[in-house]
C-alpha cells in the first residue's frame, strides 16, 4: 500500500530528516510504500504551501491510501484547517496517521480519535461567540460606547467643501461620503412648487 509521508519545518535552517527518518521507520514497519512531501521554510500560518496542495491533489488522484505526518501541528494551520483537510481526506477513502499524538485512523480507536477532535473543531467556534458577546455586554454595562464613532465634523468644516465633488469633500473631511451627503441633504431648501402646493392644499376647504 502506498502512503504519503507530510513533512513541514518553518525555517530554511530547520532540518526535515529528523521527521522523515521516523517516518520512514514507521512506513517499513507497516510495510507501505512512502512518498515525501516535505515544505521547507513553511510556517504554520500560511494558506499556501507548495508540498502540501501537491499531497491533495495527489490524494485526488488516489496516488496513496493513507497519510503519515510527524505531529498534527505540521499539517493544519489550525484546528479548523485540520478537521476540514481530513474531513477531505476521509472523503477520498485516504486513512491518516499522527505520530506525535499516536493517531491511527486506520484503526477504529483512531477513528473514534477523529470524531473527537472534530466536535473540539465544531465546539471552538461557539466559544469564541460567547467571549465576545460577554465582552461587548461588559463593555456596555461600563458605559463604553459601542459601534461607529460620532463624526466631531462642524457645519463651518461641511460648508469648505462644498465646492468639491462628494468623493473629494469625503476625503477632505475623513469621513465616508455618505456622511456628506447626508449634510447636504439636510441643508437643501425645500422646492418652492411643492411648498405652495402643500399650502393651497393646506387652505382650501375639505368637501364634505
Amino acid at each position: 500500500m502506498r502512503c504519503a509521508l507530510y513533512v513541514r519545518v518553518s525555517t530554511v535552517d530547520q532540518h526535515s530528516e529528523n521527521q522523515l527518518i521516523e517516518l520512514h521507520r514507521y512506513a517499513e514497519a507497516r510495510v507501505w510504500t512512502a512518498v515525501d512531501y516535505v515544505d521547507h521554510g513553511i510556517t504554520g500560518t500560511k494558506d499556501s504551501r507548495p508540498a502540501l496542495d501537491r499531497l491533495v491533489k495527489d490524494a485526488k488522484r488516489r496516488k496513496f491510501a493513507v497519510l503519515v505526518a510527524w505531529k498534527l501541528d505540521r499539517l493544519g494551520r489550525n484546528l479548523k484547517h485540520l478537521i476540514t483537510l481530513l474531513d477531505d481526506l476521509q472523503a477520498l477513502g485516504i486513512a491518516f496517521v499522527s505520530l506525535g499524538e499516536g493517531i491511527d485512523a486506520t484503526t477504529p480507536a483512531g477513528k473514534l480519535q477523529m470524531h473527537i477532535l472534530g466536535a473540539i473543531a465544531e465546539f471552538e467556534p461557539g466559544r469564541i461567540v460567547e467571549r465576545v458577546r460577554a465582552g461587548l455586554a461588559r463593555a456596555k454595562a461600563h458605559g463604553t460606547r459601542l459601534g461607529r464613532r460620532a463624526y466631531a465634523i462642524t457645519p463651518a468644516q461641511f460648508a469648505a467643501v462644498d465646492h468639491l465633488s462628494l468623493r473629494d469633500a469625503a476625503t477632505s473631511l475623513g469621513v465616508s461620503r455618505s456622511v456628506v451627503h447626508r449634510w447636504r441633504l439636510s441643508r437643501k431648501p425645500l422646492n418652492p412648487g411643492s411648498e405652495m402646493a402643500t399650502n393651497s392644499s393646506a387652505m382650501s376647504p375639505v368637501a364634505a
